[in-house]
């Protein structure tokens, strides 16, 4: 980077928080890739994002001219953005428009995205405007899945990656849910079967399902691009779409870091210039501003779940209640004999509903009552 073009434009940056990874991608003002990061949050966000966003800048000041003083425009997206947006003031942008940006501009040719994510999966189609489909509440044919699947082996997805490069059959196993996947694998591992072809198996149910319950017999045709984590790192898993899809090696795009590709996206989006109402430039924040930003994060408690009211402030309140409603009681009585009725049914011949009615002082209950004969009509 040159002093020159570090004091006109901000330094961009694009982060995009997942269900279960933090993606960072940083661009130069020549819209390169110069730094990446993908790192498991553990379902701690906060401290993640705190610990891999200040690696982040200390790569910045240390390549900069204007070290700390460096000016960044920075942008967040993701599942988990929108929580960050509001902790870091920083803007937040749609995860379609940052992946959609991304691919128009590094993979233009693209027709189809297929990405998997930890929890989620996607379908982007390109030709004839850009249409989305995405899974639902269930995680069934994801990276989490691909997890809960490889610990049945006793090993990791990577572990699983590997096993499955020897595979010689496919068992079929169920994607749409992990307990029913479990269900078909537990089987196949008590008779035997061999874990490679188990491992291939478990990566041709993730394949089943993201065609079938995304494309929902959408035809995949062109040119398909592979985005996420998932699909980046397991090349074995990208290796049964292409078979069952049967693309040709001219169809089949790879991006070189696909795993940052929406966090790049999410980069290209970011502002270099920005005009004010009144007529001025938006001053970027500087690294070291927007450090500190980060500091304010540490031991500050985050209210991003709305929770209810508590019924009761305090003791005072709940002994006053449990008093009020002491006093509002039905009243009791003993059950006790009145009488006894006597009604005779001879006469009856066929199956009739009657209704007793039994009237003491004010009360008065009715009762419906089935008789049947003894003999059966002629």
């Amino acid at each position: 980077m040159e002093e020159k073009q570090q004091a006109a434009l901000p330094v961009r940056m694009g982060i995009d928080v997942g269900s279960t990874t933090v993606k960072i991608a940083i661009l130069n003002n020549d819209d390169k890739l110069i730094y990446g990061v993908y790192e498991r949050h553990r379902a701690d966000i906060r401290k993640t994002i705190i610990t891999e966003v200040n690696k982040a800048l200390d790569f910045l000041e240390e390549k900069c001219p204007n070290k700390k003083n460096q000016a960044i425009s920075v942008k967040v997206t993701g599942s988990g953005g929108l929580s960050v947006s509001q902790w870091l003031n920083i803007p937040f942008i749609q995860e379609v428009i940052a992946a959609t940006t991304a691919v128009k501009k590094i993979i233009p040719q693209t027709d189809v995205v297929i990405e998997l994510g930890g929890e989620d999966a996607k379908i982007t189609y390109f030709k004839g405007g850009v249409e989305q489909r995405m899974n639902g509440t269930c995680a069934g044919g994801t990276g989490s899945f691909i997890d809960q699947m490889a610990a049945l082996l006793e090993t990791d997805a990577m572990g699983l990656n590997e096993l499955a490069k020897k595979q010689e059959q496919i068992y079929p196993i169920a994607a749409r849910c992990g307990v029913f996947a479990k269900t078909d694998i537990q089987p196949l591992i008590n008779e035997g079967a061999r874990k490679e072809d188990i491992a291939a198996s478990i990566f041709q149910a993730v394949v089943n399902q993201t065609i079938s319950g995304l494309a929902c017999g959408k035809p995949i045709r062109g040119n398909v691009a592979f985005l996420g984590g998932p699909l980046h790192f397991l090349d074995q898993l990208r290796e049964r779409f292409i078979q069952t899809l049967k693309l040709k090696e001219n169809e089949i795009i790879v991006p070189e870091n696909s795993q940052l590709f929406v966090a790049a996206g999410c980069a290209y989006s970011a502002e270099r210039k920005i005009t004010l109402s009144d007529g001025n430039d938006f001053v970027f924040p500087t690294i070291d501003e927007f450090r500190k930003s980060l500091e304010n994060l540490v031991g500050v408690e985050l209210n991003e779940v709305q929770r209810l009211e508590p019924l009761f402030k305090g003791q005072d309140e709940l002994d006053e209640f449990t008093v009020r409603h002491s006093e509002q009681k039905a009243k009791r009585g003993e059950l006790s004999k009145v009488g006894r009725i006597s009604i005779s049914l001879s006469e009856i011949k066929r199956p009739v509903r009657l209704t007793l009615t039994v009237t003491l002082d004010t009360c008065k209950n009715s009762y419906p009552v089935w008789v049947y004969p003894e003999t059966k009509p002629d």
